[in-house]
């Protein structure tokens, strides 16, 4: 059987967030966004325009906004970031993250995100690492005035290799301050989640799990010194992984995510069959949802998804864009497209690179 199907009990339920350090994770934040916002006070108010021309922000957010407009405009390119990744991992799937992509608005303001899908978990996972991968990057290279380089990293030797091959060596350059990324994150993206509901908590435990991945998938960076590259010396800083790690880490919890029962909450769309009632912890690494997803084959306006209709496939492949899978049964077109690209290439010196536009024409298969 596999661990998507099984069906949590109660118990298992109403603990979902709701551990011993969660009061105490809420008052570090808001003692240390507290104490920010207070030395930001005592600055002239910017008139942000990223966020005049950012819609969907939530009345906290759009304050949040005003208060760090540095900050929210790498957590905006970090929502754009995880938009990409879910293209990416899911660009040979019928659901392929096209509800995300809403053209400078907030992402989680699409109704995609009010249901209770597999792929909604994984939709609330990538975010949240999105904005606190980006925050944490550019405290670690200046970019903000709010946070700089990761303090806890400054402090000496120890820590990552430091008993053998790395024995000649000392933190340098700036970590990335993941502390203040993964902080804000939650401050900004947690702060539309404070329900005690299904929903709430369910997406509250998915965005800590994307979180958790960009920490855990550090990496420590390292530059040699020495005379003739001998690397008679190491400097070494803290860095967030490359974001592809993080997305593929997430893809593979996407596949294993847990389905929680609806009705063991009283709700109306459980099942009972009492061979399927399974009592089990929720570890910190699941992916969990509620509902079963649609099949994705018919057009749905009510959750911004258009369909498959005119989407590529593959007539010969084996894989999720197969046409015969992808499109549902339905049969494909063969059509002719036309695109320019960049072709006959010269380089001049110095130093450019001159290009002509030539039009290529191609057949391809996309969906009826």
């Amino acid at each position: 059987m596999r661990r998507s199907d099984l069906l949590l009990s109660s118990n298992s339920l109403m603990n979902i967030r709701r551990k011993p350090d969660e009061k105490r994770r809420q008052k570090e934040d808001k003692y240390f966004f507290n104490s920010v916002m207070e030395r930001q006070r005592r600055k002239p108010r910017p008139t942000s325009a990223i966020c005049k021309n950012f819609p969907g922000l939530s009345k906290k957010q759009l304050e949040l906004c005003f208060r760090y407009p540095d900050v929210m405009s790498a957590a905006i390119g970090g929502l754009q970031l995880a938009v990409n990744e879910c293209q990416f991992q899911f660009q040979k799937h019928r659901w392929n993250c096209s509800a995300l992509d809403r053209k400078n608005r907030n992402p989680h303001s699409s109704n995609f995100l009010q249901k209770g899908y597999r792929e909604t978990a994984f939709a609330y996972a990538v975010s949240s690492a999105g904005v606190a991968h980006s925050v944490s990057k550019a405290c670690g290279q200046g970019k903000l005035e709010s946070c700089g380089c990761d303090p806890k990293s400054q402090r000496g030797n120890g820590g990552f290799g430091s008993s053998s091959t790395l024995a000649d060596w000392r933190w340098s350059g700036c970590s990335h301050n993941m502390d203040f990324g993964v902080k804000f994150s939650r401050f900004l993206l947690d702060s539309r989640q404070r329900g005690q509901d299904i929903h709430s908590r369910i997406h509250l435990h998915n965005s800590h799990v994307g979180r958790t991945v960009v920490g855990a998938n550090s990496e420590i960076r390292c530059k040699c010194h020495g005379m003739s590259g001998s690397c008679e010396m190491k400097t070494c800083w803290k860095a967030v992984p490359e974001f592809r790690r993080v997305g593929t880490v997430l893809k593979e919890r996407f596949n294993q995510a847990v389905l929680v029962d609806q009705s063991q909450l009283g709700n109306e769309a459980g099942s009972s069959s009492k061979g399927r009632q399974f009592a089990r912890r929720i570890r910190d690494t699941d992916l969990l949802f509620y509902e079963r997803s649609p099949n994705f084959c018919e057009e749905r306006p009510d959750v911004d998804y258009p369909g498959i209709t005119g989407r590529r496939c593959n007539k010969t492949g084996d894989e999720l864009d197969n046409c015969q899978s992808l499109c549902c049964g339905r049969g494909y077109n063969v059509v002719r497209q036309k695109r320019t690209e960049r072709c006959h290439c010269r380089f001049h010196w110095c130093c450019s690179v001159v290009c002509n536009n030539c039009t290529v024409e191609q057949w391809v298969t996309v969906c009826k």
